[in-house]
């Protein structure tokens, strides 16, 4: 404790750091420095304590601790410290809401005036109250399914409106507003204010959640609030409100506190972002970002499409640089003259086969014609015939009166027998006799075929005389056929030169 020597002055005060507290007034006041000092002193002489409560606050710096110690059945806190020394002697799972019993003694700092407890050892007496409670609200929410992932809904790309529910005027409205409005100028927001700690604050964020909630332009609502201690976080972790959120149609983004402040509202909500700045970024994207983003596209389809047309415009110059398109009335040149060489010696094929079949085909007729019975006749024989049209083959037996059809190389003639003629060629005078020299074996063949054809115009009951030339009955020659000049071959004695 520091020591004073008071130096007494004729008609002077007394310095203030020489005046004892108990001995100021109004003419002799003591110094600020020396109320402290007398304080310190006071509060050392209490010694150290063990106390029962519960922790409401735990906070890390620079390897100390710095929180709150609550009374169990009152609102009452106190300060502690906990130096980094005393730190490792402690348990390790020390945090928020644990129920404990430590040994404190008091500190006082003259400089700054702060009264604090110095904590010595702790030790655990269980769960807290409140600490008990929200962990079986926690279980029980989680059973029904209110933590699951595949309920929570997603938050659309860009808003067109952004529901607010926090305090009036505070810091965290104020940072959720200047940070979306940098990341998307145009934004806009439907704010309801409520009170964020205390009694008041599960009433009205329930009443500011229904009206926005039931807002078809709201897109999401975000419920911020700024860090502050524990105990004044615990409307956030209320069933009520909970379960209201659950229950929500629009998607809500929890932004309660810092990243430390876990309430249970960060479970529930579809989004939990650890401050209120945090909140604003994950509403709204950055429209800088998003240009970045439309220019390196854009960047990419243009030189996609560049590339394409390029290697397009280059396939086609090689396309167009073949022959067959660079020139292509030369390939209908060259298959012109082959199309002509073609068709003349298909017409000379054909023509050829034409006049071959032409000589054939005379050839042909001339060898029918010179075995024909009509070619016999051609050379001045008769046929004679019965009006039955069978053929007379013996002279005997057309007795005299007999009627006759006589056919020759034109025409027939109607004839009346008188009988045998006396002295006529014998039955044997085919064997040697003039007339059988006269007539030639193609003559003898050409009458058994005439009687052969005469026997088949008898059997269809034709009395008609056979018209050698294809004349009608009449005796009008029919138009000569193309063979007709190949007849003259048939002369001299009976023999004719075409094929059988």
């Amino acid at each position: 404790m520091t020591s004073f020597q008071p130096e007494t002055l004729e008609g002077q005060a007394p310095p203030a750091d020489s005046v004892h507290p108990r001995d100021s007034r109004t003419d002799a006041p003591t110094s600020v420095s020396r109320l402290n000092d007398t304080i310190r002193g006071f509060i050392e002489r209490w010694g150290s304590v063990w106390v029962e409560g519960e922790i409401t606050s735990f906070n890390r710096r620079g390897g100390n601790v710095f929180g709150r110690l609550k009374d169990l059945g009152t609102e009452s806190t106190v300060a502690f410290r906990i130096w980094s020394s005393t730190l490792n002697r402690l348990p390790k799972d020390l945090k928020v809401g644990d129920h404990v019993v430590a040994c404190v003694k008091a500190d006082y700092f003259p400089r700054t005036g702060d009264f604090s407890f110095a904590i010595s050892a702790m030790r655990h007496v269980g769960l807290g109250e409140q600490l008990e409670r929200l962990e079986r609200l926690r279980v029980q929410l989680r059973s029904e399914g209110l933590f699951d992932p595949v309920r929570k809904k997603k938050l659309p790309f860009l808003p067109h409106c952004i529901g607010l529910i926090t305090g009036e005027n505070s810091d965290a409205e104020k940072d959720v507003h200047r940070n979306a409005e940098l990341r998307w100028p145009r934004v806009r927001f439907r704010t309801q204010h409520a009170a964020v700690q205390g009694d008041r604050c599960v009433p009205e964020t329930l009443a500011a959640l229904k009206i926005l909630d039931a807002d078809p332009e709201v897109d999401v609502i975000v419920i911020a609030r700024g860090g502050g201690d524990p105990q004044t976080l615990l409307g956030f972790s209320d069933e009520r409100l909970l379960r209201a959120v659950a229950a929500a149609s629009t998607p809500i983004v929890s932004a309660i506190g810092h990243e430390n402040d876990r309430p249970l509202l960060d479970e529930v909500a579809d989004v939990r972002a650890s401050t209120p700045t945090d909140a604003a970024k994950r509403v709204v994207p950055d429209v800088s970002e998003q240009r970045a983003l439309v220019a390196q596209l854009r960047a990419r389809l243009t030189g996609r499409l560049t590339q394409r047309v390029l290697h397009d415009i280059a396939q086609l110059e090689q396309i167009r640089s073949r022959p067959a398109l660079r020139t292509p009335h030369s390939l209908l040149t060259s298959r012109a003259q082959e199309l002509w060489m073609l068709s003349n010696r298909g017409r000379d094929i054909v023509d050829r086969r034409i006049e071959g079949e032409r000589r054939r085909t005379s050839e042909l007729g001339a060898g029918l014609r010179a075995l024909s019975p009509l070619a016999t006749l051609a050379r001045g024989y008769a046929i004679a015939q019965f009006a039955d049209g069978s053929v007379l083959r013996d002279a005997s037996h057309a007795p005299t009166g007999t009627e006759l059809t006589l056919t020759v190389e034109r025409g027939a003639l109607a004839v009346v027998s008188d009988g045998a003629v006396a002295g006529a060629v014998p039955d044997g005078a085919a064997a040697g006799g003039p007339l059988a020299d006269a007539v030639p074996d193609e003559a003898a063949t050409a009458g058994t075929l005439a009687n052969a054809v005469l026997d088949g115009a008898a059997t269809e009951g034709v009395k008609r005389p056979i018209d050698p030339l294809g004349s009608d009955a009449s005796g009008v020659n029919a138009p000569a056929s193309a063979d007709r000049p190949l007849d003259t071959e048939a002369t001299g004695d009976g023999a004719s030169t075409g094929r059988a």
